[in-house]
């Protein structure tokens, strides 16, 4: 049996998977706090009273205001001293803490592991990926991330895993996923460990115009909510090479004519220039991880719009923990090399910039050291670093209306820190209590 007949097989695995999953969540939190047993009533309001609140739009901060949440929308901001409590209102009490709106990271990979071993990859199975998806998802959402896409999962586990969530089966935060990644045969999105014998291919592979443009409508068809190409090689993918252009101008064109028309936004996974330079020119909506960003790839991302998403905190982490097999390890070496530097560039330049982290390359539940990067090493001030997690976030994936600030009509998700981000973002890092969709999920603030 091959291992894509392996493969196929264990996807029919999922439902028992993450039924399997569920029975450890409810373990892990008896309380039932984390599955949203704290769920508000129908009808009646929670008031969440801040000590400072951050309006990320005008960078503000204002004492003594009061969140008013129905249901998993807010309803009203208000001075506290002007809002009592009535009869069957819930009280939350974070005036010792400054709220926020949740955090968006708009470049994970939830349903996978940091362990990037040949071996381990190689018996990586959708079952496996289902159940990594459930534990991740929860940290995510602990981390205080309430909003991230998925760019790019093998056997649509990232649809699995964002339709369990919405249901209310398990803890995790608003997901927008992309199932499997489109890429070429031979590229940073195929299957390239094993030999010519086993014929094995990565999920998304797809060569030429007219395949492409069925592996886009394919991928719509069983759940995807946007489209992540592979425009490069990339670094952590056997035989390829990140500055190599992969997919021509003409396929991109295609795919995101497809993807936009049928109401999909395109994120291109993109190291090299030249594949940078096509993928905005073909309209993608973002450019992932840009290592070798160059003056003619900003030129053209700005004149499209296109967002530009760093994933830049991977570098310091794999500098002092990342252990890698030696193919991936020179690959990472080069790219850490420039990386960052283009990075600036295209800040200064004026480039838009949403967060993105790449967590499973590093440990899920670290993505607010993304903000730290922007802030301290790219130069940003702290609510421009904030609002790449915020409204940046929020704009790139279409979803203005629904997340990325404190405002009436969106959903409730807040989170609460101690000490004031504007001053210090390393304070995102220890968020104390989490709110999504009015349920809290996390409260560290009643202190035993």
């Amino acid at each position: 049996m091959t291992l894509s007949v392996l493969r196929r097989s264990s996807f029919n695995l999922l439902a028992v998977c993450l039924t399997i999953a569920l029975g450890a969540v409810i373990a892990m939190d008896g309380a039932g706090l984390a599955l949203g047993q704290d769920a508000v009533p129908s009808g009646s309001r929670t008031l969440v009273r801040t000590g400072m609140l951050l309006d990320v739009v005008s960078g503000a901060e204002t004492a003594g205001q009061t969140v008013i949440v129905v249901g998993d929308k807010v309803t009203g901001i208000a001075a506290t001293s002007a809002t009592p409590a009535g009869a069957g209102d819930k009280v939350v009490d974070l005036t010792k803490y400054t709220v926020l709106p949740g955090l968006i990271d708009v470049h994970t990979h939830l349903t996978g592991a940091t362990n990037f071993d040949p071996y381990f990859e190689l018996t990586m199975t959708p079952a496996k990926e289902a159940i990594i998806g459930v534990e991740n998802a929860k940290v995510t959402l602990e981390a205080g991330f309430t909003t991230v896409r998925n760019v790019g999962a093998s056997g649509y586990t990232d649809v699995a895993l964002r339709d369990e969530i919405n249901a209310g089966h398990i803890p995790g935060p608003h997901m927008q996923v992309s199932g499997p990644p489109l890429g070429i045969t031979g590229g940073h999105c195929d299957e390239n460990l094993l030999p010519f014998e086993y014929h094995v291919t990565g999920d998304g592979v797809a060569d030429g115009i007219a395949a492409v443009q069925q592996k886009v409508r394919q991928n719509i068809k069983y759940g995807a909510d946007l489209i992540k190409i592979c425009a490069t090689g990339g670094v952590l993918s056997k035989g390829d090479d990140p500055q190599a252009s992969q997919y021509t101008l003409e396929e991109m064109q295609a795919i995101v004519a497809d993807a936009h028309r049928l109401g999909r936004k395109v994120a291109a996974h993109a190291h090299g220039a030249q594949g940078i330079l096509w993928a905005s020119e073909a309209g993608v909506d973002s450019i992932e991880h840009g290592s070798y960003l160059d003056e003619a790839g900003i030129k053209m991302m700005k004149a499209h719009g296109t967002y530009f998403v760093p994933t830049a905190y991977l570098i310091d982490w794999m500098q002092e923990y990342g252990k890698l097999p030696p193919f991936y390890m020179q690959k990472m070496k080069d790219v850490s090399a420039v990386e960052k530097a283009n990075a600036k560039r295209a800040i200064k330049a004026g480039v838009k910039v949403a967060l993105g982290t790449d967590a499973a390359v590093y440990p899920h539940g670290l993505n607010a050291h993304e903000i730290d990067v922007y802030v301290n090493q790219f130069g940003m001030t702290p609510i421009e670093g904030i609002r790449t997690g915020t409204l940046n976030a929020a704009d790139l994936m279409g979803w203005s209306d629904k997340v990325g600030s404190i405002a009436v009509g969106k959903w409730a998700d807040l989170i609460a820190v101690e000490g004031d981000p504007l001053k210090d973002v390393t304070v995102l890092q220890h968020v104390q209590f989490v709110m999504k969709s009015g349920v809290i999920y996390k409260d560290q603030t009643v202190k035993p």
